[in-house]
């Protein structure tokens, strides 16, 4: 049996374009994908902090360096310019791989920098990688 757990995630990046008239996706700096552990085309879950909405899309890298996060097509919607979201990654993997897995969380700044990476959090605590 297999479970699902948290891979990678891009934590409080700041919403900079919402293009309706896009076939669909999230845009992201290259930088903070590889950061995070994310792919290009990977699945993923986007959470807004400032509407508290949830959906899913797919990652496609924008131009590095650039902190671009831009919703396209019909998730657009479900943000505005300057939200906070969240970008979240999970990975199936066996019980006993989960027990040692440490994923990979990237905090960056109101210009969508790194600030900090870690692969540790709990309730009011992190560690640093």
């Amino acid at each position: 049996m297999n479970i699902s757990m948290l891979k990678g995630k891009i934590h409080r990046a700041t919403v900079k374009q919402a293009e309706l008239d896009y076939v669909g996706s999230i845009t992201v700096d290259p930088v903070l994908l590889e950061a995070a552990g994310i792919l290009e085309y990977e699945h993923v879950h986007i959470v807004d902090v400032n509407n508290g909405s949830r959906f899913e899309t797919y990652t496609i890298p924008g131009e590095p360096g650039s902190g671009m996060i831009c919703l396209n097509g019909p998730a657009a919607r479900c943000v505005a310019t300057g939200d906070k979201i969240i970008i979240i990654a999970y990975a199936d993997m066996t019980p006993e791989e989960a027990k040692t897995f440490e994923p990979k969380v990237v905090f960056v700044d109101d210009d969508n920098q790194i600030s900090r990476c870690t692969n540790y959090e709990r309730h009011g605590r992190l560690e640093d990688m």
